[in-house]
């Protein structure tokens, strides 16, 4: 039989990709981490974070019986932190109720946090060999294009679309390679910008190749303007180059991360500076202005900085630490903090 899984099943064992960290001795738990892990990275990026995370995490034991500052600081640089914090609280769910084991149950996959319907498809069938839909974007770009399905993808219709698509043309077995082959097939051929079709398995009846559209689709839409943010953070700063650093809440960027004291303004910073630190005596300097993009908007920084004697008491409801560039490796802290601090101790 010709059918699209069997291509796709074919094309895999010449031109797919074998040799992912995550490929290797595979089993569900690497597979759920690469898995949340390229959920908004790309591939590249992802290899060297998974590296180092499996060695420090070896299994899922290990990973409940750590710390979430340990857990986050291994993922500093990946973005998205909500995914992080989520795989601490399955791991610590999988170690009390599941004997540190992923369940082989698409329905058990899916009740844990940060599991969603094609994280939970991915680990059952290329961690398990079983049969289950995916709907990563790699897979919606190719269902997208051979299907020529022309509806906006973020919309319910369009999704619900592309997963009736996507059970339909599951294989009666090889669930395992299937799930692989069209993953990479979206990965390294049927690519964003510039898809190759001459080398794609499933071209000869792909409806935009026929229809000279592959470039048109998947269709996303309008694409909005980004929002500008403007915040102020302060770094106080002691004799020995340790900085005060503030655990941000659970919710939003950044959540549950080390950063500076943060607000929306230069004189509110100096009022909270006074309160946190009982001090009438400010001399706040400004040290540099900084940028730094998210998916939904761009951040500009404005940086200041407070030298102080000694490491003096706070008043603060929020978790703080003094910290060095040294020590910074064993807490969660965003890239673009890490960085200042970094650069602060070497310029003294």
């Amino acid at each position: 039989m010709n059918t699209f899984s069997n291509r796709v099943i074919k094309w895999h064992g010449k031109s797919g990709r074998k040799d992912l960290p995550w490929q290797i001795d595979k089993n569900p738990y690497k597979v759920w981490i690469s898995e949340v892990m390229l959920q908004q990275t790309q591939v590249n990026t992802a290899m060297p974070y998974f590296n180092a995370f499996m060695e420090r995490f070896p299994n899922i034991g290990i990973l409940a019986d750590s710390s979430i500052d340990d857990v986050l600081s291994y993922w500093s640089g990946l973005g998205y932190y909500a995914r992080g914090r989520n795989i601490h609280k399955t791991a610590c769910i999988l170690k009390n109720d599941y004997s540190s084991s992923l369940p082989c149950s698409l329905i058990e996959l899916e009740s844990l946090p940060g599991i969603g319907r094609s994280t939970a498809g991915a680990i059952y069938s290329l961690g398990f060999n079983k049969s289950a839909p995916i709907l990563d974007g790699n897979v919606k770009r190719v269902l997208s294009r051979h299907k020529r399905i022309n509806g906006i993808l973020k919309k319910t219709a369009t999704i619900n679309k592309l997963w009736k698509i996507s059970e339909e043309l599951l294989p009666s077995k090889n669930h395992e390679i299937y799930t692989q082959g069209i993953m990479d097939l979206g990965a390294t051929v049927c690519t964003r910008s510039n898809p190759n079709c001459s080398l794609c398995p499933v071209e000869q009846d792909c409806l935009a190749r026929i229809h000279d559209e592959a470039t048109l689709l998947p269709n996303r839409g309008p694409s909005k303007k980004k929002k500008e943010k403007e915040v102020f953070w302060l770094i106080p700063k002691d004799e020995n180059d340790n900085v005060y650093l503030e655990k941000r809440e659970e919710k939003g960027i950044w959540g549950g991360l080390w950063s500076f004291i943060e607000s929306d303004g230069e004189e509110e910073l100096n009022k909270i500076f006074k309160i946190k630190f009982r001090s009438n005596k400010s001399s706040i300097k400004k040290y540099k202005e900084i940028e730094h993009s998210f998916s939904h908007y761009d951040l500009k920084a404005k940086v200041f900085i407070v030298s102080l004697k000694g490491k003096p008491t706070t008043k603060t409801n929020t978790e703080s630490i003094w910290t060095n560039s040294k020590e910074l490796q064993s807490i969660g802290t965003p890239k673009p903090i890490q960085k200042l601090i970094t650069e602060m101790s070497q310029h003294g």
